[in-house]
Formats: structure tokens, sequence, C-alpha cells
């Protein structure tokens, strides 16, 4: 591509000024009225076109999915439901910060313990029914049915009471005071549903409109002609193909099957995005790789054996060689910068074989330590495995690799056995990150690590409004988990998503992969 190619890319994505593209153009040798024409041409293919039929390729998806949004766990329906529903409030695209989206506004008392919430007015389902506060309060009330077994129970326990205030506005009182109250309703569960919602119906407010479902195959949607927001929804119509095999999903987009696919290997993304057509979007984002150990358990109960496990990994290598570069070193707490109020100023933890081998001689332990893992706990696991064997051999260290099968990985090993790799997506907030994983009662304490004073110093932070205060607050969590967890976080990974180059309007979102799943409200199609 050539440099002038380039620059009018970057206008395309809003990422260049007309100012500032003449002033490239002109010392590139082209002339003011080319470098105008330039502009203007790249400048209207950044302005939304109307029309087409944009598809993606995905990994996720089952013959065992649903429509119920309480049930969504994988990228397919999780995708879908971006596409015909939509949730109360989103999170920003630039700053992660909470906005209104089925809400008009929210606010809460000065003790952060109820919330306020005013619904946009004129908003209509697919049915044709207005949406009201009677459709919210049902809609959250079914979430918070333990019968539910809706992914955003969790969430949805510590809300004392759902009440309508009126026709359009809802009040939510919590059990206990909560400043992150509207980042958890963004959960892409709580998708708003008339009267609740019959779970297989796949009525909501969205973009588009359920057309046709073949579990675990294909789901086709169709443009809402009343959909709420003019600026979202862009094409005529919709379609999602389940492509589990990576071969298959990049073969589908090269050969222009599909637009879109998710999950592209790190291994395949440099190559991939020398294909014709074929551009490669990675995204910063808050999943983090992880090699867990349970401090209730030996040899793991020992915090000696611990820092020198932490101290045994080679970040930087494995960021090299298991994501390509597609991400940024961990530093044994699964917060990053992708977090508001990231604690930024805790030192890097170093490989360090003699830091480890000298923690290893502390611990008093001797023969091997195993180390559990599958394909299917992150890609490239096995051969993060591999990596980290070989790191610690040269502290003295043995560790002992045993490769499961992914059948039954999660149920049999992953929060059962001692020592093993695991994935995580991150969450919306700090807060919802350590308290479904490091809270002394979560039931994903992976790591069995029970601290009293720590679930004190979560619960103070998620009663304070002061940002200020709970960022100090946040950082001395970080450190608890940095020093003393049972957790080891070598890598962020990027998200790494495939386009063609015909697909515009792309937003990298640190919440999540295609946009954060509104790439089908947000894209269109160029001609």
């Amino acid at each position: 591509m050539s440099e002038i190619a380039y620059l009018q890319r970057q206008i395309m994505r809003g990422r260049l000024s007309r100012r500032a593209f003449l002033g490239r153009a002109t010392a590139l040798g082209l002339s003011a009225a080319s470098a105008s024409l330039l502009f203007a041409q790249a400048a209207r293919a950044a302005t939304p076109q109307k029309g087409g039929h944009l598809v993606y390729g995905l990994v996720g998806g089952a013959s065992t999915d649903s429509l119920d949004p309480a049930l969504d766990s994988s990228q397919v329906p999780y995708h879908f439901g971006r596409c015909w529903g939509d949730v109360l409030i989103e999170t920003s695209p630039t700053d992660g910060t909470a906005v209104p989206w089925l809400a008009e506004s929210f606010d809460s008392t000065a003790d952060a313990q109820t919330w306020s919430i005013k619904l946009r007015k004129g908003v209509t389902f697919h049915n044709g029914k207005d949406m009201t506060s009677a459709d919210v309060v049902a809609t959250l009330l079914r979430h918070s049915d333990e019968k539910s077994k809706s992914g955003a129970l969790g969430i949805m326990r510590d809300i004392a009471a759902i009440e309508a205030d009126g026709q359009y506005a809802v009040t939510l009182k919590l059990k206990a005071p909560n400043a992150d109250l509207p980042y958890l309703i963004s959960d892409y569960h709580l998708i708003i549903q008339p009267e609740g919602g019959d779970p297989n119906a796949g009525i909501g407010t969205g973009a588009y409109m359920v057309d046709s479902v073949e579990h675990g195959v294909r789901y086709t949607g169709k443009k809402n002609p009343n959909y709420w927001n003019p600026d979202l929804g862009h094409v005529d119509s919709i379609e999602i193909l389940v492509i589990n095999d990576q071969t298959a999903r990049m073969s589908a987009l090269q050969s222009g099957q599909v637009h879109m696919v998710n999950r592209v290997d790190p291994k395949a993304a440099k190559l991939l995005a020398k294909a014709p057509g074929v551009e490669i979007v990675p995204t910063a984002g808050k999943g983090h790789y992880v090699f867990i150990m349970q401090c209730d358990k030996p040899p793991f109960d020992n915090l000696d054996l611990r820092l020198a496990l932490k101290f045994a990994m080679n970040r930087e290598e494995m960021l090299k060689q298991v994501l390509q570069g597609f991400g940024t070193v961990g530093n044994d707490f699964p917060i990053n910068s992708a977090y508001a109020l990231f604690p930024d100023d805790i030192p890097q933890r170093p490989y360090d074989p003699d830091k480890a081998a000298f923690h290893y001689k502390k611990s008093g332990h001797s023969g091997s330590v195993l180390l559990r893992t599958s394909d299917v706990a992150f890609p490239g696991a096995v051969d993060a495995a591999t990596l980290f064997q070989q790191s610690a051999a040269k502290a003295g260290i043995t560790v002992e690799v045993k490769r499961e099968p992914g059948d039954g990985y999660w149920s049999n090993v992953w929060n059962v056995q001692p020592f093993c790799t695991s994935y995580w997506g991150g969450r919306p907030t700090q807060d919802t990150m350590y308290a479904t994983a490091y809270l002394s009662t979560a039931d994903w304490n992976e790591t069995k690590w029970f601290r009293p004073d720590f679930d004190k110093l979560l619960m103070q932070a998620r009663a304070e409004l002061d940002d200020t205060k709970r960022k100090a607050t946040y950082r001395e969590m970080a450190l608890m988990v940095h020093d003393e967890g049972g957790i080891i976080v070598p890598m962020f990974n990027d998200y790494i998503d495939g386009k063609s180059d015909k697909v515009q309007g792309y937003v990298q979102d640190k919440a999540g992969e295609f946009c954060n799943g509104y790439a089908a409200l947000r894209c269109w199609l160029s001609a």
C-alpha cells in the first residue's frame, strides 16, 4: 500500500484531519489541488453507506446454543444478541466510561446505594410494543431469578429492589453501595425484552430483527426500520456463519465468502494481512492468559514457591512466541491499562532466574512441579507451558507439563487441579474482575486465595465515589495479588479480527472483539 493510500485509510477511520492530510500529501510531492481531491474522495468513503448484506464467520457456536440472552456464554450467541438486542447502558469505545444506551440518563444517591435510570421514550420492540419501565423491571427480575441460570445472576444478587418510577424511569436499590452499578448493568446478558422476554423469541429493540436461526450453523437478521438510533445499523441484512475451524474461517475471509472473522490465530495474522483485500485489526483489551496456583493445596500453599514460579516466567519471550507480539506483558494481577483507574506505577516483575532459584530454595520444595494444560485453555497454551518449563529449568526448577484432553478440561482440570493454565476475557470494571475470581466467597476463586483484608478493601472501593481514593485502594489490592496471590499473568492478548477492506467504520474498542460486539451496527460496506 502506498503512503497516500495509507493516509486515505486513516481519514476513512477518522484518525487524520484535513489539515494533517494536506500537509503530508504536499510533502510527498502532490499539488494542493490533487491533495484536496484525494482528501474529498476519502472523506466520502468515511460517510456511512446504506444497504448491503454483511456476513460474519465466527468461532464459538454450537447446536446447543439458544436465543435466550441469559444463557449466552460463547461468541456466536453473544454477537447475534448484539444485533437484535440492546442493554440499558454501554461503555464508550473512546475511554471506557459508562454511557446511556436504552437509558437516557442515570444517577445515584450520595452513598451510591440507590440508582435512578431514566429511559428513552419512543423506543419500540420488534413486535411493535413500546418499551416502558415495566419491560425493564420484568427483564431485570427475570435475570434475578435463580431458575433463569442467567450469566448476570451474580450481578443481580446485589440488587435488593427493582421498581418502576412512572412509565419511563426505574429505581434500583442495592444491598450495599456500589459506584460501578452502571457498568454492571451493561452486561451483555441483560438485553431488554418485552415483559421480561420469551427466552426463545429473540425479540428486542436492536438494529436487526431475527429472520432465521440454525443453532451451530447459521443466523440471519434484517434491518429494523424503526431502530431508535439512526446513526447505527447501516446494512440491510446480516448473516452469521458458524465456522469453528480456524483454517476454514480464514479461507472464508480470503475467498470473500464472509466479510469479517474473529479470533485470528496470532501465528497466521501477519501472513493473512498480505492477502489481497484483507485487513487485520488488532485491539488491545482486557483478556489475559493465566497460570493458576491453588493457594490452599501443597506445594502452592508456600508463598516462596509461588514467588519462585512467578520469577521463573519469561513474559517477553512468551509474548513473542505465543502471541507473536499481539499483546502486552502481564504483571501477576488481572488488571491492565484497558481498565479505568489502572495502577500504572507498580514495577514490572522481570524474568529473574536467580531470584526464582533463591525463593525455590527457601521454599524447601524438592522434585518436579506438575503443570496441567490443554489446547482449549487458550490459543498456544501448550506452547506457553513448554516455554515456561524451559525458563524455569534455568532457575533449577523442574516443571512437568501434562497435556490434558480438551473434552472435560473445564470441568475436570480448571478450578479443580492445583496448577493449570486458563484464560480470562476480563470484566467491565476492576471491581467485577476481582469480585469474580479473587473475592474469598467467589464461585470462581480459582486460586483458592482467601484474604479477608482483601475482601474488605474490595467492599471499600466499591462504595467510594472519589476516583482518587478508589484508585489508591485498587493499587493496594493489585499489590496484594501481585506479591502474595496464586496467579501468574504472563500476558494480555489483543483481540485480532480479520475483515474485508470493503468493511468501513470499524471502531477499535478495548471492551471486546468486533467493536465490542457492535460491528454489525457500526460498520458499513463500501462499493
